[in-house]
């Protein structure tokens, strides 16, 4: 019998063989029969395992403990140094000392960042006795250091979160180093560490939102086990706190927005997934990535609404009967009923601004249009703001020409669809408006002050009751919302949510709009104060209807957005702080956080020069790389760029980076507001990471043995003594300047950062 032979590709193709997903040879992985059938290769391969093991798990243990503890060291030292109240401290050291007095205030962030802050001083038995007013020294009764060490030691956590996301981008060691040491010693976040502020808040937010973002994409290929859920669930809850500290953490949202939709719909394509499937995935994301999220931003305000219950700075912002509810208010306290002639009033717009408008006039008149008296909205309290009803205005053709609703002779109070005219307590004129156009709004009417024309006539028309115990058709204090329609031209009048010019006094513009909505909130108005000693004082048993909690909720942060966006830099006015968004990641321009004499201390807000320039190239050399990649794709070359295993790290470790790096940085750009330098800190961080990123994925290509090792060695060792080298020739930046000021021309590298030059000072 002839002897068989073995077919050498039938054995080969009988030899299991797996993709080895960390970068490795999968050659290396295959087990030959003579592997198997020896003993003592098996215990040598499981020895070697055995050492190496240990070594994984103690470096995973001591290195986040050291890098925390060199972090802490780094971020807080000399944090006792400066006893003045600095840069926004005299903002948000504020806004954390009316957390413990309770008392109302608006700003346009979200809450829980301030809560934060007044938290670290609750801890600390601060009672919040002092606004920490601007470049002034601390109190001695106010824990400012410890308060600060609260905002040190979220920026130190910083460093070891970054040890963790690179360990889940699955860097090599080096490179999670590397991450994490440029994290560490990178100046700008290192001197807004030293100060209360919202800015270690929401970059330990950021670090932490992306860190769990990260190894929720790591469990991928492992939907609905219990780690895939764990870590889904702790992304929407970071990235609602994100939110919830500056309304910037709507970039986080985007960047896992974008990975979710992306992921759905590759699912979609995907045929091994049932359409029941599909579902279930969907909903696990609305779930976890959208409730959650808007759960903790929800809550966030509802914490907010709790403790400030006292009247404060901020009433005026929101709605009459919220300040009504506060404790220690003046708001609501007139009679209930209006009286034609005998009440004095203020009327309110209902529009959502960043302050309450009133209707307001003055002797001063129109230089435009008809030149009669000024009709103006303004912001604060003023006896100017005082009107009162009185009957319409007649003449010989009233009756027959015009659709005039008289009120009826019996009864003084104010009704509904019943027309009157509306004087000027100090100056006499009556509301008027006619057929000429606005100064501003020139879709819109004229409204000023005049006497004696029929033109001064308004029906009032009731839109809504807050208070159901009352009569429905008369206008009351606080809860009658209406509108004003002029009898003759049918317009309503309004605040158009524009500034008047300098003859105005950039007061808002008061016009009558025509064709308006009903549902059009700038032509509601409502009766705020009142006062009429002849009148039956408010009920001591009644009390105004308060507001839910989700009407206020949305009210306020409709507010916020219209404060956010009415910050916009002054054209006429030179401001030496802020700067333009190209000029952060060139470092063309750093921040004075304070006054710049030789007898204090001096803060320069700047990134580390070395790592800011060279994540900055990152930016544009990946962004230049996935273009390439992208058109070799389009036209369907054979590129080998990129190889299966290594794609999927490409797109956590560089894309997404990326994206992070776009969101957080091209809205700045874009937007109108004013900006500063401290509005680049979440972007630069996503540089870095893509920084680590160029190193991981350049220096894998040399190969794996011990020259190559070396090199790479070198390389990364280099780079992070150089890192620590330039953290430390600008610490004083971050530590405090002292002393004479050419002691510090040595820093100035480029010629707009004025490190040591008197030539502005802020205070």
């Amino acid at each position: 019998m002839a002897a068989t032979s073995k077919d050498p590709a039938l054995e080969k193709e009988k030899t299991p063989q797996t993709l080895d997903t960390t970068g490795s040879n999968p050659s290396d992985t295959i087990d030959s029969p003579k592997d198997l059938s020896s003993k003592s290769a098996s215990k040598s391969a499981n020895k070697s395992v055995n050492n190496t093991l240990p070594w994984d798990t103690i470096e995973s243990i001591v290195s986040p403990i050291l890098l925390t503890l060199l972090a802490c060291s780094v971020r807080m030292k000399d944090i006792n140094k400066n006893k003045v109240s600095t840069w926004d401290e005299a903002h948000f050291g504020k806004f954390g000392s009316y957390y413990l007095r309770h008392e109302f205030y608006h700003d346009v962030h979200p809450p829980l960042g301030k809560m934060l802050v007044g938290l670290s001083g609750y801890i600390w038995g601060y009672n919040g006795s002092w606004d920490f007013l601007g470049a002034q020294p601390f109190p001695e009764n106010v824990p400012y250091v410890k308060m600060r060490l609260f905002q040190a030691l979220l920026s130190a956590l910083c460093v070891p979160l970054s040890y963790f996301t690179a360990k889940g981008l699955k860097f090599s060691l080096p490179s999670v180093w590397l991450l994490s040491l440029t994290v560490l010693y990178e100046n700008s976040y290192t001197t807004l560490a030293h100060f209360v502020l919202l800015d270690s808040i929401l970059m330990f937010f950021t670090t932490l939102s992306f860190m769990c973002f990260v190894y929720y994409y790591q469990q991928g290929a492992h939907p609905f086990s219990k780690a895939w859920w764990g870590w889904m669930a702790a992304t929407g809850i970071s990235i609602g706190c994100t939110i919830s500290v500056k309304m910037v953490g709507l970039f986080m949202v985007s960047v896992v927005g974008i990975h979710a939709v992306v992921d759905l719909w590759n699912l979609l394509g995907n045929k091994r997934v049932s359409r029941i499937q599909w579902f279930y995935h969907l909903g696990a994301r609305i779930l976890c990535l959208i409730v959650l999220p808007f759960s903790v931003f929800a809550l966030s305000f509802k914490i907010h609404f709790d403790l400030l219950y006292k009247s404060g700075t901020g009433d005026k912002v929101m709605p009459s009967l919220f300040q009504a509810s506060l404790e220690n208010t003046t708001v609501g306290q007139g009679p209930r009923d209006i009286y034609k002639e005998s009440s004095i009033i203020t009327l309110r717009n209902m529009g959502i601004t960043t302050q309450s408008v009133f209707l307001h006039s003055h002797p001063q008149r129109l230089p435009v249009g008809s030149k009669q008296q000024q009709v103006t909205g303004y912001t604060f309290a003023d006896d100017n703001n005082k009107w009162y009803f009185q009957n319409p205005i007649m003449d010989d053709d009233a009756y027959l020409n015009y659709n005039i609703n008289f009120p009826p002779q019996d009864t003084d109070f104010i009704l509904n669809n019943m027309t009157y005219s509306l004087a000027h307590l100090n100056t006499g004129a009556t509301l008027h408006s006619h057929n000429l156009e606005s100064p501003v709004d020139r879709l819109a009417y004229e409204v000023t002050g005049y006497i004696g024309d029929r033109n001064d006539n308004w029906q009032v028309e009731i839109l809504k009751q807050e208070s159901a115990e009352e009569d429905t058709s008369v206008v009351h204090t606080m809860t009658t919302i209406f509108r004003l329609k002029h009898s003759i031209n049918g317009c309503y009048l309004a605040f158009t949510g524009n500034n008047l010019p300098e003859w105005g006094f950039k007061q808002q513009e008061i016009a009558c709009i025509k064709d308006s909505s009903k549902n059009n909130k700038y032509t509601w108005w409502m009766i705020e104060d009142h006062e009429n000693p002849d009148a039956p004082p408010k009920p001591k048993d009644f009390k105004y209807p308060k507001p839910g909690f989700w009407s206020m909720f949305f009210y306020l942060n409709r507010a916020m957005m219209a404060t956010n966006n009415a910050l916009k830099p002054e054209t006429d006015k030179l401001d030496p702080l802020s700067s333009r968004a190209w000029q952060w990641p060139t470092l063309n321009k750093g921040l004075r956080l304070n006054g710049w004499d030789e007898n204090g201390n001096r803060y320069y807000l700047m990134g580390t020069p070395l790592t800011t320039w060279s994540s900055s190239l990152s930016i544009i050399g990946f962004s230049i790389f996935i273009l390439f990649r992208f058109i070799r794709w389009q036209r369907q070359c054979d590129s080998k760029l990129l190889f299966p295993h290594d794609m999927h790290q490409v797109i956590i470790a560089g894309v997404y980076p990326l994206i992070g790096w776009a969101l957080h940085f091209f809205p700045f750009a874009c937007m109108g507001r004013v900006t500063y330098v401290h509005h680049y800190l979440p972007a630069l961080y996503f540089a870095l990471i893509l920084l680590s990123f160029i190193f991981e994925f350049s220096l894998k290509g040399l190969g794996a043995n011990k020259s190559t090792n070396l090199i790479r060695l070198v390389i990364y060792s280099t780079f992070a003594l150089l890192t620590l080298l330039c953290f430390s020739f600008f610490s004083q930046m971050s530590y405090g300047m002292t002393g004479p000021l050419e002691n510090y021309n040595s820093m100035n590298w480029l010629k707009d950062w004025k490190i040591g030059q008197d030539n502005y000072t802020i205070f």
